[in-house]
């Protein structure tokens, strides 16, 4: 009934509306289903644009997550890397700081020693006290 309101509001004389009707008819038809159809074909064609955008935009957000992972992936081997060469160089300071006291601590016994072996002698006998007062001057 839609097609009989549209053809009566189509301007024409009573004999050429009668004339019309059937050609009217066949052209109102296809121009009611190119309206809908154009209708239908716009929301489908925004609902598509809707749905490209929404893929697109999550694409995007997984690509960010992605990068934001691998930069803290990365921050995190470089802050290993940098505690282990604190680490090698605290245990390497540490080793030569012992090598060091130890190099130290020979000499200080030699010294000892020596020290010991000349009170030794000289309370054994005084004698030895001339020779090894050369040893010491030479």
């Amino acid at each position: 009934m839609n097609h009989m309101k549209r053809f009566q509001g189509i301007p024409m004389s009573k004999s050429m509306r009668g004339l019309c009707k059937e050609e009217d008819y066949t052209f109102l038809a296809p121009s009611e289903k190119i309206t809908v159809g154009t209708a239908q074909g716009a929301l489908e064609d925004d609902w598509r644009d809707k749905k490209e955008d929404r893929v697109r935009r999550r694409l995007e957000r997984e690509r960010v997550e992605q990068e934001r992972l691998r930069e803290m992936e990365e921050l995190k081997k470089e802050k290993e890397q940098q505690w282990r060469t604190h680490v090698e160089t605290l245990t390497s300071s540490q080793e030569k700081t012992l090598q060091d006291r130890l190099a130290r601590l020979r000499r200080f016994r030699e010294f000892q020693k020596k020290v010991l072996g000349e009170e030794s002698g000289m309370e054994g006998g005084g004698a030895n006290q001339p020779a090894s007062h050369q040893d010491v001057d030479s």
